[in-house]
């Protein structure tokens, strides 16, 4: 395995997470084994465990990189600390980018209202402290557009774990933004998600596992818990659709990586000294 997977970047993956406080730091070795180039994480604004954890995982290995914001499931938990914080890591530099932010009308374990309203603070924030954001978009891809349209905000990111339909793909890359695959593009039923991806320019795509969620075939069902170093079966998945090789798709994604977030590439240089 570590020679298929020698360069790819996991762009998503919860490792601060329950599911990985048996064997953190194994998860992460195992990837960083097998090949992989960076993971980032994002950290939760509402929890200070989340936040703790995934600074301790920068802290101990050299090409983990963070992001920190509030998902739409905690955007009722959104508070003058959450904003305080997020100031705090970005004028420290520990923090890539705001994220994930965003609206999930699927679940709506926060209200409609909201989310909206902690969306579009989360993104005149991140646009304030120049900084890309990393979004959660699940029956709300217009809305999404909609505000990133209204609130004037240019500083791009990515639509993580893409779920949404070509028209949506079309406009957020207008907007500058980077469109992400996860275990999802592997699923039998995800048809709609294998004729969109063909279709997204290369130079503005990225992959993740999201972990510990989504699985890809054929982990999904043998192994519930997803980690970064299944993120090639993903990227094997994506190649194939691209008509381009393994090799070729991890050099694309891994340069888009750093592309999106330049002060990756100089934080992980850093670390790496």
């Amino acid at each position: 395995m570590a020679k298929e997977i020698i360069g790819l970047v996991d762009s998503h993956a919860h490792l601060d997470m329950e599911e990985f406080d048996a064997d953190r730091d194994q998860v992460v070795e195992r990837a960083f084994a097998a090949g992989i180039q960076a993971i980032l994480c994002p950290a939760d604004l509402t929890s200070p465990k989340s936040i703790s954890t995934t600074l301790g995982l920068v802290a101990r290995h050299q090409r983990i990189v963070a992001a920190a914001g509030v998902h739409p499931h905690q955007a009722k938990f959104f508070n003058s600390d959450c904003v305080r914080i997020l100031r705090e890591l970005a004028s420290e530099q520990k923090i890539q980018a705001t994220g994930e932010i965003g609206l999930d009308f699927h679940y709506n374990f926060s209200s409609p209202s909201e989310q909206r309203d902690v969306f579009r603070s989360q993104l005149r924030l991140a646009q304030e402290l120049a900084l890309p954001v990393i979004i959660h978009s699940r029956n709300a891809g217009n809305e999404i557009i909609a505000a990133i349209q209204e609130d004037q905000f240019t500083r791009g990111g990515v639509l993580h774990c893409f779920t949404e339909n070509w028209d949506v793909a079309q406009k957020m890359i207008e907007h500058n933004f980077f469109i992400s695959f996860s275990g999802i593009l592997t699923f039998p039923k995800a048809h709609h998600l294998r004729e969109v991806a063909p279709k997204i320019p290369l130079e503005k795509l990225l992959i993740e596992t999201d972990s510990p969620f989504l699985a890809p075939i054929p982990y999904r069902g043998t192994h519930q818990r997803n980690e970064p170093v299944f993120v090639v079966e993903t990227a094997k998945i994506l190649a194939e659709l691209k008509k381009i090789t393994l090799k070729e798709l991890a050099t694309a994604t891994s340069s888009n990586f750093y592309s999106l977030f330049p002060k990756t590439s100089l934080f992980l240089q850093n670390k790496l000294k």
